[in-house]
């Protein structure tokens, strides 16, 4: 049976204490493409217009990390663990190498698989995120922090002023977005607020560890796609240009009118972007 993000069965794989939620659907050909999540994320935040487009050439692989929403154990406050636990569950799964698509928190979350385990990652995506040590990065303004922990009648609608610009066009779009993640039947288990804070303080504490010159970035030597929105608010954009700059084989895309969410605003243009970048020999 051909499975799609809306119809892919929620499995359980074990990995020492950890028993780690994931999807899998998609091509059995190629090198798999498994997504790091974002921040305060869990199965149901990815966008079926990428994965299953993605899902055509290739198997896609969605996972919740340690202690996030349906997977079992504690969730890390500390970067370099949530890496380690999301290196065990690619281990799990027997998978010898993979590319990763990692967004927002879950780009540093790659970057760090990819310093840690360089021959497990062929190829890189980072969307909307920065280095150790970035610009910004565990330290947002208050006005920018308050949106995450804002209630909604629907409580989605919390993501429409982090990830879209103000724009009625960006808007709209993330309208659409919200539409194409809800409408899967069977949801996943909600993220907790123990996990939401352990993040945070992960994401605060690699943001304050700062390196001049951005030194570590030279031993990431994969070949690597930064995407980000011309004005992201939470990650600053600066961020994407920082990457690019220092990371040895580093190719940069910028959206116009974009916020955190550019490839979920731009979803059709980021697909052609990354078939692009992940089918160069």
């Amino acid at each position: 049976m051909q499975y799609t993000h809306n119809t892919a069965p929620t499995q359980q794989v074990e990995a020492g204490s950890i028993s780690f939620a994931y999807r899998r659907f998609g091509s059995q050909q190629g090198t798999p493409v498994v997504f790091v999540q974002h921040f305060m994320g869990n199965l149901d935040d990815h966008d079926p217009a990428i994965t299953d487009a993605l899902a055509q050439d290739r198997e896609v692989i969605l996972f919740n990390n340690a202690g996030v929403a349906s997977s079992t154990g504690t969730t890390p406050d500390t970067i370099e663990q949530t890496a380690s636990d999301a290196e065990s569950f690619i281990d799990a799964l027997g998978l010898g190498q993979v590319d990763l698509l990692a967004h927002s928190m879950g780009g540093l979350v790659g970057q760090q698989i990819a310093t840690d385990r360089p021959e497990l990652v062929r190829k890189l995506i980072l969307v909307g995120t920065g280095p150790r040590g970035g610009e910004g990065i565990g330290a947002m303004p208050a006005e920018t922090e308050a949106l995450f922990f804002t209630t909604y009648e629907h409580q989605e609608d919390m993501w429409l002023p982090i990830l879209f610009s103000p724009s009625k066009e960006s808007q709209a779009a993330g309208r659409e977005f919200l539409n194409r993640i809800m409408a899967r039947t069977d949801r996943d288990a909600p993220v907790a607020v123990t996990s939401v804070q352990a993040q945070a303080s992960a994401i605060g504490v690699y943001g304050a560890r700062k390196d001049p010159g951005y030194a570590h970035l030279a031993y990431l030597r994969q070949p690597t796609l930064v995407v980000n929105g011309n004005n992201d608010i939470v990650i600053p954009t600066i961020n994407s240009y920082i990457l690019q700059q220092h990371l040895p084989d580093a190719t940069l895309v910028l959206f116009p009118d974009a916020n955190h969410g550019s490839h979920f605003q731009y979803h059709e243009r980021f697909v052609a972007q990354v078939r692009m970048f992940l089918n160069e020999q």
